[in-house]
């Protein structure tokens, strides 16, 4: 990869573009050779936090990701016998 060059405006900020894509946030750390690197996060809303912290529910949707990408998958027919339409 090579490297792009960039040049910070008069307060010292300089504009990623396309990099920052899906970004919400950097971890920013200096070398002692003055080398700047930013690791990119992303956060997650905390209702979706427990499945990053269940191995177990972690692996299963990893798997049902793995089977979906390659085709195996069997219709189990409609979900509507589940449906309760009184949630408001």
């Amino acid at each position: 990869m090579l490297p792009k060059m960039v040049r910070p405006d008069s307060k010292g900020r300089i504009t990623l573009g396309h990099l920052a894509d899906g970004v919400s946030s950097f971890s920013i750390t200096e070398t002692s050779d003055h080398k700047i690197i930013l690791e990119p996060y992303t956060e997650i809303p905390a209702s979706e936090k427990w499945l990053f912290t269940n191995k177990k529910a972690l692996k299963k949707v990893e798997q049902g990701l793995k089977d979906a990408a390659s085709g195996r998958l069997s219709d189990k027919g409609s979900f509507a016998k589940y449906a309760d339409d009184d949630l408001e």
